[in-house]
């Protein structure tokens, strides 16, 4: 597929997506353009041989996927500004722009353009995001390219929109609370006896072990779980002290309550 992606905003999310892409093999170098005011802070791409330029509207011209990595209040202005060249026959919008909806990208950019929108979360910068994505008026051509797309910067799946609050508690925020447990982990560590190098390395690779049972086996926690606690054994003991606390529940009610916060906000 001899495909051109622009990505406007070479900020830390765009230029970790046109990283991940050309170093992936997904697209050649000279396939991608990245944009920011001062295209000078992107020489690692460059040397990559990613086009970088200050001039969206000419990396619009020469591509077909636009990516659109700027900030929300920037995202009206930048649209303004290459809607001349954009063609609803040709071009394909994806967003990566929190909390703005497609239906505010359609009224910005006007009907007929197929739309993406999509929530990465700060893993991408290692090709290991979790992708929430839904669209509209795409064909399953473009949405098979952007499930692809996506794929190699870690893993996706498409969503309804309406969930897309959702999926930024889970999925992006959730990588906040992921580290929180690992912090504690460490702590503990700590306290029964090992250093923090040590502590941290032995609670990251523990918990990326654990996650990865989960996605290579399909299996549920609890079958996992069972795996690692014997009767009368110390992992049961800890897991029912962790559960007294109100670990879960803990868990859970933040969670709702990183939810209700974004659903208050809007």
């Amino acid at each position: 597929m001899n495909r051109r992606i622009a990505i406007i905003g070479g900020g830390n999310l765009g230029a970790a997506m046109a990283e991940g892409l050309v170093n992936s093999g997904f697209i050649p170098a000279q396939q991608v353009t990245v944009t920011r005011r001062n295209p000078d802070l992107l020489k690692s791409l460059q040397e990559k041989g990613v086009v970088t330029t200050s001039d969206n509207a000419a990396a619009v011209r020469s591509s077909d996927w636009i990516v659109l990595a700027v900030k929300p209040f920037q995202l009206k202005e930048v649209l303004a500004g290459i809607l001349p060249q954009l063609d609803p026959k040709r071009h394909v919008l994806l967003s990566v722009v929190t909390g703005v909806w497609i239906k505010d990208i359609e009224e910005m950019a006007g009907e007929g353009f197929p739309i993406f929108r999509a929530m990465p979360n700060t893993a991408i910068a290692i090709q290991e995001s979790m992708t929430c994505i839904c669209a509209q008026h795409a064909s399953d051509e473009q949405v098979k390219y952007a499930s692809s797309l996506f794929d190699q910067l870690g893993r996706s799946v498409f969503i309804e929109e309406k969930l897309m609050d959702a999926a930024t508690v889970l999925g992006a925020c959730g990588t906040a609370y992921a580290m929180r447990y690992i912090r504690a982990n460490i702590q503990g560590g700590i306290e029964i006896g090992f250093s923090a190098a040590t502590a941290s390395l032995i609670a990251a690779q523990t918990v990326k072990g654990a996650a990865e049972l989960l996605l290579k086996k399909n299996t549920h926690p609890e079958q996992e779980i069972d795996k690692v606690t014997t009767p009368k054994g110390c992992t049961i003991a800890g897991l029912n002290e962790m559960e007294h606390q109100g670990f879960s529940s803990s868990l859970i009610k933040g969670i709702v309550t990183s939810y209700k916060k974004i659903v208050n906000d809007m």
